[in-house]
């Protein structure tokens, strides 16, 4: 059995300070910004609700926003992936 685990992240190179999630498992709950386009950024929580990892990596990995080379859904996939990383130990 899993144990829900809160997560905080600071993303790099985007305008989003913060990123705040939990992990049951590689199941992703809660997700929220600090910073960034609100609007844009609760949408993306919205429909990363119960998704894994795996999914939202997929999904996200290698976006760009502005030429920056990453956005907040990047480093979001970026974020989950080094926390599951951590729940494994």
């Amino acid at each position: 059995l899993f144990t829900m685990q809160h997560f905080m992240c600071k993303p790099q190179g985007v305008c989003s300070r913060l990123v705040e999630f939990d992990l049951d498992g590689d199941t992703v709950h809660n997700i929220s910004f600090v910073g960034g386009c609100n609007g844009n950024l609760k949408a993306i929580g919205s429909i990363c609700e119960g998704m894994t990892v795996e999914q939202i990596e997929k999904a996200f990995t290698g976006i760009d926003c502005g030429g920056k080379g990453t956005s907040c859904s990047d480093q979001l996939a970026k974020c989950l992936h080094q926390a599951l990383q951590q729940v494994k130990g």
